[in-house]
């Protein structure tokens, strides 16, 4: 029998083939078990050396029950070892690994699949080692179809005490359900790695905590992700010898804020001299490849590095930063210092590689920090967030950036209960699919989590957690059932929409008031689908008939969310929703015409007239008025989370109106509670800075994207111009600047200049400033904008009925008094 299978055992083929890759190896494990189960022999795969099960002495406890056999089919793509073959029982089986005492990988194969008198969907069971619970309940099915993958991988870290052997126990859940594994991988490794060693270290930082985190050898660890950052995956032959995979799907994770500012860095010729200390943590070429921010630091000042993982709620997580300084600009502490956050909170106020380095270029760390992800009980999976955001002082750094070159995940065994299992995942509509993709984020709603530059009348295409009263199957109700076919993520709940509010419309109604969707009646284009103007009621009734993309799951949220938000509200400065079709899978939503358009259109960039100063006080008035309601005026606070101008409409009078609620969310519904801990969702330029730092979202978000409305306004310019000076770029960091300087005159619309009363001017400003400070907290209600505003227009009306009013002169920057 063969109890430990090492390299330097195989054949001599093997070994030659082999030789380089030991020379490269930092680590030799002194226990090193990779069994290929259900089969004999000794096969090498082109990275691990296999050993069959059938004649060893490590099984234990129902061995005349188990059965070795093949699956009925094997898919090409999966190598042969160890997926050829599978040991399963419908009775407990246990393996057992005479092993040193300290810490040990346990890796686990599966390939669900049918094999002779045991169908695939019947496996379900439990595993164990050593007290600890991996696998709870585990449907092998249904994990694969979630994943899209053909075979599963799970990898565990457990520490064997003095004197124990390391058994591992499989048990089916139920009698007519089996137990079954294709391949098991026992290795050693240093007592250091990822255990908190108790001489040398005092522990980490632990996230929303005061006290340190140690990771003692009382728990076991999940290992959930581990990866390189940028680049193909570093494979286990060639890890350090302990035979991790290092995958590089790290895109899979990535919230692309900054697409135009996307930069790698890389050492792309290999021959920076990288030292690792230990060098077993991790391979040198982990290090060679980094994602940063870019090089425009102006756009980095307003975003995140950020990556979103998908975990099990209720337990802590370890998270293994790793960094090495290889960018040709940094050589010195405080050149590039960033912050980091850990699950929207702050774990790292100033991150300075070259500091922990001790400014020895080339040097790798690593970073430990651990969060505990609450249990939440209405999502099998959430996302565990990791940000950085760069400084934005000179101060503090000379390079405004963040980077990254790999990370590791670790899930914790629950103190009590020492469990390590999850749920299993729903069933998916497509079963034993043969096409892999990726996993990718939890998403809110649907989509991917991201910020998006959103332009037209509406925007948004996401779920969000408003969506709690859907009323569409009631008989009476005139909106009547929504018919399209929804997935179990947009699934709706059977109430009814209030009878007077919301008006369902036949497609051929919808033909006929847009005439066929002629492109000629088109007024607005998104990345939605179109805005039409149509008439209803016999011509009588001019409407604005917005249709989404067909076959847009993203839209058929936004969709829902529009119907449900609009029908329930009711408000001079809300935009008001007549009704709805959706016959033939059609998304149609009609409102009532905004005869002047959005405001945006009104202020630059346009062939419109000029609005004076008053209106455009009134105009700031009514939208505040609106967004004051939304945030009071409900059953629950509304956050409408994409303030911005193109969602400000006019109709014939100019009266201001808050449309697209494509977005919103139901702010906190707790008193002890002052935030949303939220994804981030908005547009450039007008997002709140704690909002996307920290993914807290209050409502006074939506006070600092009315802040750049104001100064968009006033200035009569975009929120962001990509191709300005660079203190220019951002009109919120622009005008912040002006007003610190004095020079705010120098930045109003040249068309409003000599008609600003300077007290008017002074106290605008003021309202502006308050809008766009960096603490929420802060910043002014809404209500106290609106009061605010108003009283802006008073001085302004009476400075206007005096002769000798104050105005803002064109000729100075300075407020001048007119003749």
């Amino acid at each position: 029998m063969i109890s430990t299978v090492r390299f330097y055992s195989v054949t001599s083929f093997v070994l030659a083939f082999l030789f380089f890759s030991i020379e490269l190896q930092a680590y030799t494990p002194e226990d090193n078990f990779t069994i290929s189960c259900g089969t004999t022999g000794i096969v090498f795969d082109g990275q691990r050396t296999w050993t069959g099960d059938a004649d060893t002495k490590y099984l234990s406890g129902g061995q005349g029950s188990t059965v070795l056999t093949e699956a009925a089919t094997q898919d090409p793509s999966v190598n042969q070892a160890p997926y050829t073959t599978a040991r399963l029982s419908r009775f407990q089986f246990n393996y057992s690994f005479p092993v040193s005492a300290g810490p040990k990988f346990v890796r686990l194969f599966f390939y669900p699949a049918d094999y002779p008198s045991f169908p695939r969907t019947h496996a379900s069971f439990s595993v164990q080692s050593n007290g600890f619970t991996f696998l709870k309940g585990f449907n092998a099915s249904l994990n694969a179809d979630a994943e899209a993958t053909n075979t599963i991988f799970r990898e565990y870290v457990i520490n064997v005490n003095d004197g124990e052997i390391l058994i591992l126990s499989f048990t089916p859940s139920q009698p007519n359900s089996y137990a079954f594994i294709n391949g098991i991988e026992v290795l050693s490794m240093p007592s250091d790695l990822y255990y908190t060693s108790a001489t040398h270290s005092t522990g980490f930082k632990f996230v929303g905590n005061t006290t340190l985190y140690s990771v003692e050898t009382r728990f076991a660890l999940q290992v959930e992700y581990r990866i390189k950052i940028i680049g193909q995956e570093i494979s286990p032959l060639n890890d350090t010898g302990l035979f991790r995979k290092w995958a590089g799907d790290e895109e899979d994770y990535l919230i692309k804020q900054n697409p135009q500012n996307n930069d790698l860095s890389a050492d792309l010729d290999g021959k920076m001299n990288i030292t690792v200390n230990p060098d077993y943590v991790a391979p040198k070429e982990l290090y060679r490849t980094a994602r940063n921010m870019g090089t425009n630091a102006t756009l980095n000042k307003i975003s995140n590095l950020t990556w979103e993982f998908p975990v099990d709620s209720g337990f802590t997580y370890v998270l293994r930063l790793h960094f090495c300084e290889i960018d040709p600009n940094i050589n010195k502490d405080g050149d590039r210092v960033f912050f980091i956050y850990i699950a929207s909170q702050l774990a790292e106020d100033n991150a300075d590689v070259m500091q922990w380095s001790h400014n020895q270029k080339g040097l790798a760390v690593q970073r430990n920090y651990a969060v505990l992800m609450p249990k939440d009980n209405t999502q099998k999976k959430v996302n565990l967030s990791l940000q950085m955001h760069p400084y934005a002082t000179p101060d503090k750094t000379i390079y405004t950036d963040a980077f990254l070159n790999g990370l590791e995940i670790f899930k914790i065994s629950q103190d009590e209960s020492n469990n390590l299992a999850g749920p299993n995942p729903d069933p998916v509509q497509t079963p034993h699919s043969n096409k892999s993709v990726p996993t990718g984020k939890i998403s809110r709603g649907s989509g991917e989590t991201i910020i998006g530059m959103i332009v037209g009348v509406v925007s948004g295409v996401v779920l969000i957690s408003l969506v709690v009263f859907f009323v569409f199957l009631s008989p009476i109700s005139r909106c009547g059932p929504l018919l399209f076919s929804m997935t179990k993520s947009t699934k709706t709940h059977n109430s009814s929409l209030p009878l007077d509010l919301c008006r369902r419309f036949s497609l051929l109604e919808i033909l006929a008031a847009t005439q066929n969707f002629d492109d000629v009646l088109i007024v607005g284009v998104g990345g939605f689908g179109h805005v039409y103007k149509g008439y209803i009621d016999d011509g009588s009734t001019p409407v604005a008939i917005k249709r989404l993309k067909p076959g847009s799951q993203q839209g058929a949220h936004e969709f829902l969310n529009e119907i449900e938000m609009l029908s329930q509200l009711r408000h001079r400065h809300l935009v008001s929703l007549i009704g709805y079709c959706n016959d033939n899978k059609e998304m149609i939503l009609v409102y009532d015409f905004m005869t002047r358009g959005n405001l945006r259109d009104h202020l630059y960039n346009t062939d419109n007239p000029t609005l004076p100063w008053k209106q455009r006080l009134q105009i700031c008035i009514g939208a505040a008025r609106g967004l004051h309601y939304l945030h009071t005026g409900a059953k629950h606070m509304i956050i409408h989370r994409d303030v911005k101008t193109t969602n400000i409409l006019l109709d014939d009078k100019w009266v201001a109106k808050v449309s697209d609620f494509g977005l919103s969310r139901i702010g906190p519904t707790d008193t002890s509670k002052s935030h949303v801990s939220t994804n981030v969702k908005g547009s450039f330029g007008y997002l709140d800075p704690e909002y996307y730092k920290r993914y807290r979202l209050t409502e006074k978000s939506d006070v600092y994207s009315f802040g750049v409305v104001l100064f968009e306004i006033l200035c009569a310019r975009p929120p962001l111009i990509r191709n300005a000076e660079t203190e220019q770029v951002s009109l919120a960091n622009w005008a912040r600047r002006c007003y610190q300087n004095g020079t705010m005159a120098q930045i109003v619309d040249p068309s409003l200049k000599g008609t600003i009363a300077p007290e008017c001017f002074e106290k605008f400003c003021e309202i502006g400033m308050s809008c766009l400070l960096e603490d929420g907290t802060h910043r002014p209600s809404i209500n106290d904008v609106v009061w605010l505003l108003e009283f802006a227009l008073q001085l302004q009306e009476d400075a206007d009925r005096s002769e000798n009013a104050d105005i803002v002169t064109d000729e100075s920057n300075e407020i001048k008094r007119g003749n």
